[in-house]
């Protein structure tokens, strides 16, 4: 006769280390022992198994303890059998766990990976639905999962710490799981499959058409992390198939509407523009990255003589491809604001301290990016070369990149506007704020008119130099 330890749905690992204490402390080996689940069909053997001996005290390694709790969740033929072989091993041997070369260790290891992945994808895959009653002060949701393994119990400290806030069920095919009010309970119940949609289903399957990225699709991995055994209790899982269907598509729309970047159509557009001799060394101009992905070089215009140079930050998305200063938008207001004030453009010499679009793109947009101090550093080569071709009586400098770029100060522009400062090159600089500042501000009426104020001040200066000489 033998011993046949049966064991509960619930409390299994504490059953199993009772009847294994039990038995391995009376050293009764292995063969002599038939382990079974309490609701699986009773063998001859169990029908007719001797009573466990009165256990006695024994040790055993600090790992082994963890690895039995895992262990005895496991569905596989054979687990409780295994646990008790290793358990009388490591009586002898107790670092044995260790030795990964150990086929029983291999085999333990291999369950638990088992038992570890069921509850992963019990982690990912249950799929709450709200139940709350009407006049109920605490909302209630109801899952329904289907595990490989005994794992109810192992897993559920999980969900108490991450839904602890709420009352809520999960049903498996053998377990109910209920948390109310802050108490878990199990109990032993036998379930078919619960019917849980609702309308928040197709809010979830709309949110996860969404986020779907085509582009990333791998059907292996994706059927390795989501198995199709879970598919059918899980509402995106309808989806996958026409998702999966059209991610060919999907990635060709999305290529199409990439960004284009200057570069690849840089080409097409210096092939329209004019022989630029005079400005060679500029577009052949490498100094600095910006050069890489700007359309062309945008050098300055004006009289050569003009006695005002007029310096901005960079050149925008228009600017770029028009390879000429300030015809964008903020030009467009530079121009009204020069207009009001009654100074001629065509008199001055307009430019930028940068010479490159410095931008970033998304979709199919440049968006504009400030240069840095090393880009302006790289670019004032050209800007000093154009201040020495033109020798100007009076530079006015717009933004914080002109002022910088000028004076070599990178103090707050609107602590500064409306002074005239001394610049690099020793000519009076008026600084004042940038056109695209004026259209960007909260309140641009009253930034137009400071910029308006400043520049009518630079016409003050000119006309004073005209009769007095240059300004100190």
């Amino acid at each position: 006769m033998i011993y046949a330890p049966r064991l509960p749905r619930l409390g299994t690992f504490d059953a199993w280390r009772a009847a294994a204490r039990a038995l391995a402390s009376n050293d009764i080996p292995p063969e002599q022992v038939d382990w079974g689940m309490e609701d699986a069909e009773a063998g001859l053997f169990a029908r007719e198994g001797r009573p466990l001996p009165a256990p006695r005290a024994m040790t055993v390694p600090k790992d082994f303890v963890p690895l039995a709790r895992l262990l005895c969740a496991s569905r596989s033929a054979g687990a409780h059998d295994l646990l008790y072989r290793l358990l009388l091993r490591c009586r002898d041997t107790p670092r044995l766990l260790t030795n990964r070369a150990d086929a029983d260790v291999q085999r333990a290891e291999e369950l638990v990976k088992n038992i570890r992945r069921d509850m992963h994808k019990m982690k990912a895959f249950v799929r709450f639905r709200e139940v709350t009653p009407a006049g109920s002060n605490r909302r209630q949701f109801l899952s329904w999962f289907e595990p490989d393994h005994r794992i109810e119990e192992l897993i559920a400290g999980f969900f108490t710490r991450r839904f602890g806030d709420m009352d809520w069920v999960i049903v498996t095919p053998e377990i109910t799981m209920r948390f109310q009010a802050g108490d878990m309970t199990f109990e032993t119940v036998a379930s078919d499959r619960l019917d849980l949609s609702d309308e928040t289903e197709e809010l979830w399957k709309t949110y996860y058409a969404h986020i779907f990225n085509p582009a990333r699709l791998k059907i292996k991995a994706m059927q390795s992390e989501m198995p199709k055994k879970y598919w059918k209790n899980l509402p995106e899982a309808s989806l996958i198939p026409d998702l999966i269907a059209g991610a060919e598509a999907r990635v060709a729309e999305m290529r199409a509407q990439a960004p284009t970047l200057a570069p690849a159509r840089a080409g097409r557009i210096l092939d329209r523009l004019p022989e630029r001799e005079a400005d060679a060394a500029l577009h052949a101009c490498t100094r600095c990255p910006l050069a890489a992905s700007a359309t062309q070089a945008v050098p300055g215009e004006g009289p050569a003589d003009a006695a005002l140079m007029i310096v901005g930050e960079q050149p925008g998305d228009r600017e770029d491809l028009a390879g000429r200063p300030f015809v964008g938008p903020a030009g467009q207001l530079f121009d009204a604001v020069l207009e009001g004030i009654g100074l001629d453009r065509r008199a001055a010499y307009v430019t930028n301290a940068v010479k490159h679009f410095k931008f970033t793109p998304r979709g199919k947009r440049r968006i504009h990016q400030s240069p840095n101090r090393s880009e302006i550093e790289a670019c004032r080569f050209w800007l000093t070369r154009e201040i020495a071709q033109v020798s100007p009586v009076l530079v006015v400098a717009m933004g914080a990149t002109a002022a910088e770029a000028l004076t070599g100060d990178g103090a707050k522009l609107m602590q500064r506007r409306g002074r005239v400062e001394r610049g690099r090159d020793g000519l009076p600089v008026l600084v004042t704020l940038h056109p695209s500042a004026v259209l960007r501000a909260a309140d641009p009426a009253a930034m137009r008119a400071l910029l308006a104020q400043d520049l009518a001040k630079a016409k003050e200066l000119l006309n004073a130099a005209e009769a007095f000489g240059p300004p100190a």
